[in-house]
Protein backbone atom coordinates (compact mmCIF):
# COMPACT_ATOMS: atom_id res chain seq x y z
CA UNK A 1 0.00 0.00 0.00
CA UNK A 2 2.77 2.15 0.82
CA UNK A 3 4.34 1.88 -2.68
CA UNK A 4 1.24 2.29 -4.77
CA UNK A 5 0.87 5.55 -2.50
CA UNK A 6 4.26 6.82 -3.33
CA UNK A 7 4.43 5.74 -6.89
CA UNK A 8 1.46 7.56 -7.59
CA UNK A 9 3.00 10.57 -5.62
CA UNK A 10 5.76 10.26 -8.03
CA UNK A 11 4.09 10.42 -10.93
CA UNK A 12 2.26 13.28 -10.24
CA UNK A 13 5.19 15.44 -9.71
CA UNK A 14 6.61 14.34 -12.61
CA UNK A 15 3.58 15.51 -14.61
CA UNK A 16 3.92 18.44 -12.99
CA UNK A 17 7.66 19.14 -13.67
CA UNK A 18 6.72 18.43 -16.90
CA UNK A 19 3.91 20.51 -17.56
CA UNK A 20 5.90 23.23 -16.08
CA UNK A 21 9.20 22.87 -18.25
CA UNK A 22 6.68 22.88 -21.22
CA UNK A 23 4.87 25.81 -20.86
CA UNK A 24 8.20 27.91 -19.95
CA UNK A 25 9.45 26.45 -23.47
CA UNK A 26 6.52 27.43 -25.01
CA UNK A 27 5.79 30.70 -23.76
CA UNK A 28 5.80 33.51 -26.41
CA UNK A 29 5.02 36.88 -26.50
CA UNK A 30 1.87 38.31 -28.64
CA UNK A 31 2.76 42.04 -28.59
CA UNK A 32 3.39 43.81 -31.88
CA UNK A 33 7.31 45.02 -32.25
CA UNK A 34 7.69 48.27 -31.87
CA UNK A 35 8.91 50.98 -33.62
CA UNK A 36 10.23 54.06 -32.73
CA UNK A 37 7.78 56.77 -34.98
CA UNK A 38 9.39 58.57 -37.92
CA UNK A 39 9.98 62.39 -37.04
CA UNK A 40 11.90 64.80 -39.31
CA UNK A 41 14.78 65.70 -37.65
CA UNK A 42 16.69 68.63 -38.99
CA UNK A 43 20.38 69.02 -40.02
CA UNK A 44 21.17 71.60 -37.84
CA UNK A 45 19.16 74.41 -35.37
CA UNK A 46 17.66 77.76 -37.35
CA UNK A 47 19.32 79.73 -34.36
CA UNK A 48 22.46 77.94 -33.90
CA UNK A 49 25.28 79.72 -35.15
CA UNK A 50 27.93 76.91 -34.47
CA UNK A 51 30.69 79.19 -33.44
CA UNK A 52 32.28 79.58 -30.45
CA UNK A 53 34.83 81.91 -28.70
CA UNK A 54 38.36 82.18 -29.27
CA UNK A 55 37.97 79.76 -32.03
CA UNK A 56 36.85 76.74 -29.78
CA UNK A 57 35.31 73.69 -31.99
CA UNK A 58 32.22 72.19 -31.11
CA UNK A 59 34.04 69.39 -31.11
CA UNK A 60 34.94 70.10 -27.50
CA UNK A 61 31.68 69.55 -26.01
CA UNK A 62 31.10 65.62 -25.33
CA UNK A 63 27.09 65.02 -25.27
CA UNK A 64 26.27 62.81 -21.94
CA UNK A 65 24.49 59.68 -21.74
CA UNK A 66 20.63 59.65 -21.98
CA UNK A 67 19.91 61.60 -18.91
CA UNK A 68 17.29 58.96 -17.51
CA UNK A 69 20.46 56.38 -17.46
CA UNK A 70 23.10 58.81 -15.74
CA UNK A 71 23.10 60.69 -12.12
CA UNK A 72 22.54 64.28 -12.43
CA UNK A 73 25.19 66.13 -14.13
CA UNK A 74 26.15 69.36 -12.21
CA UNK A 75 26.09 71.93 -15.37
CA UNK A 76 25.67 74.70 -13.02
CA UNK A 77 29.57 74.79 -12.33
CA UNK A 78 29.91 76.16 -16.05
CA UNK A 79 28.69 79.46 -14.63
CA UNK A 80 31.98 79.61 -12.07
CA UNK A 81 29.38 80.58 -9.37
CA UNK A 82 30.37 79.31 -5.89
CA UNK A 83 27.00 79.88 -4.64
CA UNK A 84 24.90 78.94 -7.10
CA UNK A 85 26.75 75.79 -6.64
CA UNK A 86 26.10 75.72 -3.00
CA UNK A 87 22.40 76.19 -3.62
CA UNK A 88 22.32 74.08 -6.32
CA UNK A 89 23.64 71.06 -3.85
CA UNK A 90 21.04 72.09 -1.04
CA UNK A 91 18.08 71.86 -3.81
CA UNK A 92 19.06 68.06 -4.64
CA UNK A 93 19.09 66.89 -1.02
CA UNK A 94 16.08 69.09 0.18
CA UNK A 95 13.60 70.51 -2.51
CA UNK A 96 9.84 68.15 -2.23
CA UNK A 97 9.42 67.68 -6.06
CA UNK A 98 12.96 65.71 -6.05
CA UNK A 99 12.08 63.34 -2.81
CA UNK A 100 8.42 62.95 -4.82
CA UNK A 101 10.32 62.05 -8.10
CA UNK A 102 12.40 59.58 -6.04
CA UNK A 103 9.54 58.06 -4.51
CA UNK A 104 7.62 57.67 -7.91
CA UNK A 105 10.77 55.67 -8.68
CA UNK A 106 10.50 53.78 -5.93
CA UNK A 107 6.99 52.99 -6.36
CA UNK A 108 7.71 52.10 -9.72
CA UNK A 109 10.46 49.35 -9.02
CA UNK A 110 8.18 47.63 -6.38
CA UNK A 111 5.17 47.33 -9.04
CA UNK A 112 8.46 45.74 -11.13
CA UNK A 113 8.89 43.41 -8.62
CA UNK A 114 5.25 42.94 -8.12
CA UNK A 115 5.04 41.75 -11.72
CA UNK A 116 8.05 39.44 -12.37
CA UNK A 117 7.03 37.76 -9.16
CA UNK A 118 3.86 35.92 -11.75
CA UNK A 119 7.27 34.16 -13.34
CA UNK A 120 7.46 31.85 -10.20
CA UNK A 121 5.05 29.42 -8.64
CA UNK A 122 3.11 30.59 -5.45
CA UNK A 123 3.88 28.34 -2.46
CA UNK A 124 1.80 28.19 1.00
CA UNK A 125 2.06 25.98 3.91
CA UNK A 126 -0.87 25.35 6.82
CA UNK A 127 -1.57 23.74 9.43
CA UNK A 128 -4.69 23.52 11.63
CA UNK A 129 -7.69 21.53 12.37
CA UNK A 130 -11.25 21.48 10.45
CA UNK A 131 -14.25 19.74 12.18
CA UNK A 132 -17.32 19.58 9.54
CA UNK A 133 -20.90 18.19 9.71
CA UNK A 134 -22.06 16.09 6.66
CA UNK A 135 -25.48 15.14 6.15
CA UNK A 136 -26.49 11.55 5.44
CA UNK A 137 -27.70 12.44 2.25
CA UNK A 138 -24.06 14.00 1.35
CA UNK A 139 -22.78 10.67 2.39
CA UNK A 140 -25.17 8.80 0.15
CA UNK A 141 -27.07 7.20 2.57
CA UNK A 142 -30.79 8.89 1.31
CA UNK A 143 -32.50 11.71 3.73
CA UNK A 144 -33.66 11.28 7.10
CA UNK A 145 -30.09 9.66 8.09
CA UNK A 146 -28.34 10.84 10.66
CA UNK A 147 -25.46 13.07 10.10
CA UNK A 148 -21.58 12.42 10.79
CA UNK A 149 -19.51 14.98 12.68
CA UNK A 150 -15.57 14.59 12.88
CA UNK A 151 -12.44 16.67 13.29
CA UNK A 152 -9.84 16.12 10.86
CA UNK A 153 -6.40 17.51 11.57
CA UNK A 154 -4.23 18.83 7.92
CA UNK A 155 -0.53 19.46 7.74
CA UNK A 156 -0.08 20.70 3.87
CA UNK A 157 1.88 22.33 1.08
CA UNK A 158 0.12 24.05 -1.93
CA UNK A 159 1.72 25.33 -4.68
CA UNK A 160 -0.21 27.08 -7.66
CA UNK A 161 0.91 28.12 -10.90
CA UNK A 162 -0.30 29.97 -14.24
CA UNK A 163 1.84 28.71 -17.11
CA UNK A 164 2.70 31.57 -19.79
CA UNK A 165 1.91 29.60 -22.24
CA UNK A 166 1.16 32.49 -24.93
CA UNK A 167 3.22 35.18 -22.93
CA UNK A 168 0.80 37.17 -21.04
CA UNK A 169 2.55 37.43 -17.63
CA UNK A 170 6.12 37.91 -20.36
CA UNK A 171 4.24 41.03 -21.30
CA UNK A 172 3.23 42.63 -18.25
CA UNK A 173 7.09 42.53 -17.15
CA UNK A 174 7.70 44.14 -20.05
CA UNK A 175 5.13 46.84 -19.25
CA UNK A 176 6.20 46.91 -15.93
CA UNK A 177 9.68 47.60 -16.89
CA UNK A 178 8.66 50.48 -19.28
CA UNK A 179 6.69 51.67 -16.64
CA UNK A 180 9.98 52.53 -14.41
CA UNK A 181 12.01 53.46 -16.85
CA UNK A 182 9.38 56.07 -17.23
CA UNK A 183 9.50 57.00 -13.80
CA UNK A 184 12.86 56.89 -13.59
CA UNK A 185 13.12 59.23 -16.75
CA UNK A 186 10.31 62.10 -15.14
CA UNK A 187 12.44 61.92 -12.11
CA UNK A 188 15.68 63.03 -13.98
CA UNK A 189 13.23 65.36 -15.70
CA UNK A 190 12.18 66.60 -12.38
CA UNK A 191 15.85 67.70 -11.23
CA UNK A 192 16.63 69.27 -14.20
CA UNK A 193 13.59 71.44 -13.75
CA UNK A 194 14.57 71.98 -10.02
CA UNK A 195 17.83 72.55 -11.23
CA UNK A 196 16.79 74.98 -13.85
CA UNK A 197 14.36 76.78 -11.48
CA UNK A 198 17.41 77.06 -8.61
CA UNK A 199 19.52 78.80 -11.30
CA UNK A 200 16.97 81.20 -13.08
CA UNK A 201 15.90 82.58 -9.99
CA UNK A 202 18.88 82.76 -8.00
CA UNK A 203 20.03 84.80 -11.26
CA UNK A 204 16.63 86.56 -11.22
CA UNK A 205 17.56 87.60 -7.36
CA UNK A 206 21.14 88.63 -8.21
CA UNK A 207 19.53 90.88 -11.21
CA UNK A 208 17.39 92.76 -8.79
CA UNK A 209 20.18 93.36 -6.20
CA UNK A 210 22.02 95.19 -8.63
CA UNK A 211 18.64 97.27 -9.66
CA UNK A 212 18.48 97.82 -5.99
CA UNK A 213 21.80 99.12 -5.76
CA UNK A 214 21.23 101.55 -8.42
CA UNK A 215 17.90 103.06 -7.11
CA UNK A 216 19.54 103.38 -3.60
CA UNK A 217 22.17 104.98 -5.34
CA UNK A 218 19.69 107.22 -7.62
CA UNK A 219 18.01 108.08 -4.47
CA UNK A 220 20.62 109.34 -2.45
CA UNK A 221 21.63 111.32 -5.60
CA UNK A 222 18.34 112.70 -5.83
CA UNK A 223 18.45 113.73 -2.16
CA UNK A 224 21.36 115.53 -2.35
CA UNK A 225 20.05 117.47 -5.62
CA UNK A 226 16.70 118.36 -3.84
CA UNK A 227 18.41 119.34 -0.35
CA UNK A 228 20.47 121.80 -2.81
CA UNK A 229 18.11 122.63 -5.05
CA UNK A 230 16.30 123.83 -1.59
CA UNK A 231 19.26 125.89 -0.57
CA UNK A 232 19.41 127.51 -3.49
CA UNK A 233 15.75 128.37 -3.76
CA UNK A 234 16.28 130.02 -0.32
CA UNK A 235 18.60 132.51 -1.54
CA UNK A 236 16.47 132.94 -4.34
CA UNK A 237 18.83 131.30 -7.00
CA UNK A 238 15.99 129.20 -8.08
CA UNK A 239 12.54 128.77 -8.58
CA UNK A 240 9.87 127.20 -6.60
CA UNK A 241 9.36 124.54 -9.78
CA UNK A 242 12.59 123.83 -10.05
CA UNK A 243 12.36 122.48 -6.30
CA UNK A 244 9.50 120.51 -6.91
CA UNK A 245 10.49 119.08 -9.88
CA UNK A 246 13.68 117.39 -8.09
CA UNK A 247 10.65 116.18 -5.17
CA UNK A 248 8.91 114.62 -7.64
CA UNK A 249 11.83 112.68 -9.31
CA UNK A 250 13.02 111.74 -5.89
CA UNK A 251 10.06 110.34 -4.70
CA UNK A 252 9.63 108.25 -7.88
CA UNK A 253 13.16 107.26 -7.46
CA UNK A 254 11.60 106.24 -3.75
CA UNK A 255 8.44 104.35 -4.88
CA UNK A 256 10.17 102.57 -7.47
CA UNK A 257 12.73 101.39 -5.04
CA UNK A 258 10.26 99.62 -2.96
CA UNK A 259 8.61 97.94 -6.09
CA UNK A 260 12.08 96.29 -6.79
CA UNK A 261 12.46 95.22 -3.25
CA UNK A 262 8.93 93.56 -3.11
CA UNK A 263 10.17 91.88 -6.24
CA UNK A 264 13.51 91.00 -4.42
CA UNK A 265 11.84 89.31 -1.36
CA UNK A 266 9.16 87.24 -3.24
CA UNK A 267 12.37 85.88 -5.43
CA UNK A 268 13.89 85.19 -2.40
CA UNK A 269 11.02 83.43 -0.57
CA UNK A 270 10.98 81.30 -4.00
CA UNK A 271 14.22 80.41 -3.91
CA UNK A 272 13.40 79.17 -0.59
CA UNK A 273 11.12 76.74 -1.16
CA UNK A 274 13.04 76.18 -4.43
CA UNK A 275 15.81 74.79 -1.29
CA UNK A 276 12.97 73.09 1.12
CA UNK A 277 13.56 76.10 3.46
CA UNK A 278 10.56 78.20 5.13
CA UNK A 279 11.54 82.02 3.70
CA UNK A 280 11.85 83.01 7.33
CA UNK A 281 15.34 81.19 7.61
CA UNK A 282 16.29 81.88 4.07
CA UNK A 283 18.87 85.08 3.55
CA UNK A 284 21.59 85.69 0.75
CA UNK A 285 24.45 88.17 1.23
CA UNK A 286 23.77 90.75 -1.46
CA UNK A 287 25.66 90.49 -4.65
CA UNK A 288 24.73 92.53 -7.69
CA UNK A 289 24.41 90.22 -10.98
CA UNK A 290 27.64 89.71 -13.16
CA UNK A 291 27.68 89.39 -16.49
CA UNK A 292 27.58 86.49 -17.75
CA UNK A 293 28.63 84.98 -21.23
CA UNK A 294 28.74 81.17 -20.60
CA UNK A 295 28.94 80.29 -24.58
CA UNK A 296 26.27 76.55 -25.34
CA UNK A 297 26.95 75.02 -28.31
CA UNK A 298 23.72 73.13 -29.38
CA UNK A 299 25.17 70.92 -30.85
CA UNK A 300 23.12 68.29 -33.14
CA UNK A 301 19.40 68.33 -32.98
CA UNK A 302 19.66 64.39 -33.51
CA UNK A 303 21.22 64.12 -30.25
CA UNK A 304 18.47 65.78 -28.52
CA UNK A 305 16.79 62.34 -28.76
CA UNK A 306 19.18 61.24 -26.32
CA UNK A 307 19.87 64.11 -23.64
CA UNK A 308 16.02 65.11 -23.29
CA UNK A 309 15.23 62.76 -20.17
CA UNK A 310 11.30 63.79 -20.89
CA UNK A 311 11.90 62.55 -24.29
CA UNK A 312 12.85 59.14 -23.35
CA UNK A 313 9.96 59.53 -20.53
CA UNK A 314 7.60 59.48 -23.86
CA UNK A 315 10.02 57.01 -25.33
CA UNK A 316 8.93 54.33 -22.28
CA UNK A 317 5.93 55.41 -22.39
CA UNK A 318 5.14 53.70 -25.70
CA UNK A 319 6.48 50.32 -24.96
CA UNK A 320 4.74 49.88 -21.86
CA UNK A 321 1.87 50.50 -24.08
CA UNK A 322 2.88 48.41 -26.87
CA UNK A 323 3.75 45.57 -24.24
CA UNK A 324 -0.06 45.65 -22.88
CA UNK A 325 -1.53 45.11 -26.34
CA UNK A 326 0.12 41.65 -25.50
CA UNK A 327 -1.26 41.13 -22.74
CA UNK A 328 -4.84 42.28 -24.19
CA UNK A 329 -3.95 40.13 -26.82
CA UNK A 330 -3.57 37.11 -24.75
CA UNK A 331 -6.68 37.16 -22.94
CA UNK A 332 -7.77 35.67 -26.07
CA UNK A 333 -5.91 32.10 -25.69
CA UNK A 334 -5.93 29.37 -23.55
CA UNK A 335 -4.61 29.61 -19.71
CA UNK A 336 -3.24 26.66 -18.07
CA UNK A 337 -3.11 27.10 -14.47
CA UNK A 338 -1.06 24.12 -12.41
CA UNK A 339 -2.43 24.09 -8.68
CA UNK A 340 -2.29 21.54 -6.20
CA UNK A 341 -1.12 20.57 -2.73
CA UNK A 342 0.52 17.88 -0.69
CA UNK A 343 0.37 17.30 2.75
CA UNK A 344 -0.90 15.15 6.00
CA UNK A 345 -4.77 14.84 6.77
CA UNK A 346 -5.92 12.91 10.03
CA UNK A 347 -8.41 12.27 12.28
CA UNK A 348 -6.29 12.54 15.49
CA UNK A 349 -3.55 14.64 16.25
CA UNK A 350 -1.34 11.70 16.85
CA UNK A 351 -1.48 10.06 13.88
CA UNK A 352 -0.90 13.17 11.47
CA UNK A 353 2.50 12.51 10.47
CA UNK A 354 1.75 8.77 9.57
CA UNK A 355 2.75 7.74 5.65
CA UNK A 356 -0.50 6.47 5.67
CA UNK A 357 -2.77 9.87 6.23
CA UNK A 358 -0.51 11.52 3.32
CA UNK A 359 -2.97 13.20 0.93
CA UNK A 360 -2.16 15.23 -2.21
CA UNK A 361 -3.95 16.59 -5.12
CA UNK A 362 -2.60 17.57 -8.69
CA UNK A 363 -5.17 20.03 -10.55
CA UNK A 364 -7.75 22.98 -9.12
CA UNK A 365 -9.76 22.50 -6.51
CA UNK A 366 -12.32 24.40 -8.42
CA UNK A 367 -13.32 24.14 -12.15
CA UNK A 368 -10.55 22.95 -14.96
CA UNK A 369 -6.74 23.30 -15.48
CA UNK A 370 -7.20 24.00 -18.71
CA UNK A 371 -9.38 26.92 -19.73
CA UNK A 372 -10.39 28.23 -23.23
CA UNK A 373 -12.20 31.90 -23.48
CA UNK A 374 -15.43 31.09 -25.82
CA UNK A 375 -17.86 34.25 -25.72
CA UNK A 376 -17.74 37.41 -23.80
CA UNK A 377 -19.90 39.85 -25.59
CA UNK A 378 -16.58 41.81 -27.20
CA UNK A 379 -15.17 42.30 -24.21
CA UNK A 380 -11.62 41.47 -24.98
CA UNK A 381 -11.58 43.11 -28.32
CA UNK A 382 -12.85 46.40 -26.52
CA UNK A 383 -9.62 45.79 -24.45
CA UNK A 384 -7.33 45.26 -27.46
CA UNK A 385 -9.25 48.64 -29.14
CA UNK A 386 -8.61 50.56 -26.24
CA UNK A 387 -4.84 49.64 -25.48
CA UNK A 388 -4.09 50.63 -28.96
CA UNK A 389 -5.77 53.74 -28.56
CA UNK A 390 -3.66 54.66 -25.93
CA UNK A 391 -0.83 53.38 -27.43
CA UNK A 392 -1.31 55.72 -30.42
CA UNK A 393 -1.92 58.38 -27.94
CA UNK A 394 1.42 57.82 -26.49
CA UNK A 395 2.82 57.77 -29.85
CA UNK A 396 1.61 61.42 -30.69
CA UNK A 397 2.54 62.41 -27.09
CA UNK A 398 6.10 61.38 -28.08
CA UNK A 399 5.84 63.36 -31.35
CA UNK A 400 4.48 66.49 -29.84
CA UNK A 401 7.30 66.26 -26.40
CA UNK A 402 9.88 65.80 -29.39
CA UNK A 403 8.43 68.69 -31.65
CA UNK A 404 8.53 70.77 -28.11
CA UNK A 405 12.31 70.22 -27.37
CA UNK A 406 13.24 71.78 -30.75
CA UNK A 407 10.95 74.39 -30.25
CA UNK A 408 12.51 75.51 -26.64
CA UNK A 409 16.14 75.44 -27.87
CA UNK A 410 15.55 77.08 -30.86
CA UNK A 411 13.58 79.81 -28.37
CA UNK A 412 16.39 79.53 -25.98
CA UNK A 413 19.16 80.10 -28.64
CA UNK A 414 17.54 83.11 -30.60
CA UNK A 415 17.17 84.80 -26.70
CA UNK A 416 20.47 84.36 -26.18
CA UNK A 417 21.47 85.78 -29.42
CA UNK A 418 19.58 88.63 -29.33
CA UNK A 419 19.88 89.83 -25.78
CA UNK A 420 23.77 89.74 -26.54
CA UNK A 421 23.43 91.90 -29.63
CA UNK A 422 20.55 94.15 -27.20
CA UNK A 423 23.74 94.15 -24.29
CA UNK A 424 26.14 95.81 -26.42
CA UNK A 425 23.66 98.45 -27.86
CA UNK A 426 22.18 99.28 -24.35
CA UNK A 427 25.86 99.69 -23.09
CA UNK A 428 26.32 102.20 -25.85
CA UNK A 429 22.83 103.54 -24.75
CA UNK A 430 24.29 103.89 -20.73
CA UNK A 431 27.68 105.58 -21.73
CA UNK A 432 25.91 108.26 -24.13
CA UNK A 433 23.03 108.87 -21.53
CA UNK A 434 26.17 109.37 -18.96
CA UNK A 435 27.51 111.88 -21.13
CA UNK A 436 24.31 113.60 -21.47
CA UNK A 437 23.26 113.58 -18.30
CA UNK A 438 26.94 115.48 -17.04
CA UNK A 439 26.59 117.76 -19.98
CA UNK A 440 23.06 119.07 -18.69
CA UNK A 441 23.87 119.40 -14.77
CA UNK A 442 26.79 121.60 -16.18
CA UNK A 443 24.95 123.65 -18.68
CA UNK A 444 22.17 124.03 -15.13
CA UNK A 445 24.60 125.34 -13.25
CA UNK A 446 25.69 127.70 -16.01
CA UNK A 447 22.17 128.61 -16.43
CA UNK A 448 21.61 127.91 -20.04
CA UNK A 449 18.83 125.57 -19.58
CA UNK A 450 15.58 124.89 -17.51
CA UNK A 451 16.32 121.85 -14.77
CA UNK A 452 13.48 120.15 -17.15
CA UNK A 453 16.67 119.25 -19.02
CA UNK A 454 18.39 117.82 -16.51
CA UNK A 455 15.41 115.80 -15.20
CA UNK A 456 14.85 114.21 -18.78
CA UNK A 457 18.87 113.68 -19.29
CA UNK A 458 18.76 111.95 -15.59
CA UNK A 459 16.00 109.94 -16.28
CA UNK A 460 16.87 108.52 -19.25
CA UNK A 461 20.40 107.43 -17.56
CA UNK A 462 18.82 105.59 -14.60
CA UNK A 463 16.28 104.05 -17.93
CA UNK A 464 19.32 102.40 -19.53
CA UNK A 465 21.87 101.56 -16.96
CA UNK A 466 18.22 99.42 -15.27
CA UNK A 467 17.40 98.58 -18.85
CA UNK A 468 21.04 96.99 -18.85
CA UNK A 469 21.00 95.28 -15.79
CA UNK A 470 17.66 93.26 -16.44
CA UNK A 471 18.93 92.34 -19.94
CA UNK A 472 21.71 90.90 -18.17
CA UNK A 473 19.37 89.15 -16.39
CA UNK A 474 17.44 88.08 -19.29
CA UNK A 475 20.84 86.92 -20.51
CA UNK A 476 21.80 84.70 -17.67
CA UNK A 477 18.13 83.10 -17.59
CA UNK A 478 18.22 82.06 -21.02
CA UNK A 479 21.38 80.28 -20.82
CA UNK A 480 19.55 78.01 -18.25
CA UNK A 481 16.63 77.88 -20.51
CA UNK A 482 19.26 76.28 -22.85
CA UNK A 483 20.64 74.32 -20.77
CA UNK A 484 17.44 72.69 -19.50
CA UNK A 485 16.01 72.58 -23.33
CA UNK A 486 19.12 71.18 -24.54
CA UNK A 487 18.95 68.45 -21.34
CA UNK A 488 21.47 69.00 -19.35
CA UNK A 489 24.64 66.73 -18.92
CA UNK A 490 27.27 67.38 -20.90
CA UNK A 491 31.21 67.49 -20.29
CA UNK A 492 32.18 71.17 -20.99
CA UNK A 493 35.92 71.70 -21.07
CA UNK A 494 36.95 74.94 -21.95
CA UNK A 495 33.96 76.99 -21.67
CA UNK A 496 34.53 80.67 -21.34
CA UNK A 497 33.10 82.96 -18.53
CA UNK A 498 33.98 86.17 -18.14
CA UNK A 499 32.72 89.03 -15.70
CA UNK A 500 32.98 92.39 -14.72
Amino acid sequence: MKSATQTRFKTAVAIAAGALVLSVLSACSLAPVEHRPGIDVPAKYLESDNRLPGGQELGQWQPAEPSDHQAPSPWWRVFGDPVLVRLEEEALQANPDVSIAMARIRQARALTARSESARFPEVDAGFGPNRQRSSGASDGRGDGSPATTQTLWRAQVSVAYEADIFGRVASEVTAARADAAQQQALAHQMLLLVQADVAGTYFSLRQLEGELRLLRDTVKLREDATALLERKRGVGAVARHVVDQARTELFTAQAEQLAVAQQHALASHALAILLGKPPATFSLEAQPLETVTVQLPPGMPSTLLERRPDIAAAERAMAAENARIGVAKAAFFPSLSLTGYLGYESAALRNLTNWSQMTFLLGPLVGTALNMPLFDGGRRQADIARVRAVYEERVAQYRKTVLQAFREVEDALVSVRTLDERIVHQRGAEDASASVAQSAQARFDEGDVDYLVVVDAERTRLRSRQSRIQSEGARARATVDLVRALGGGWDAPGVAIAGN
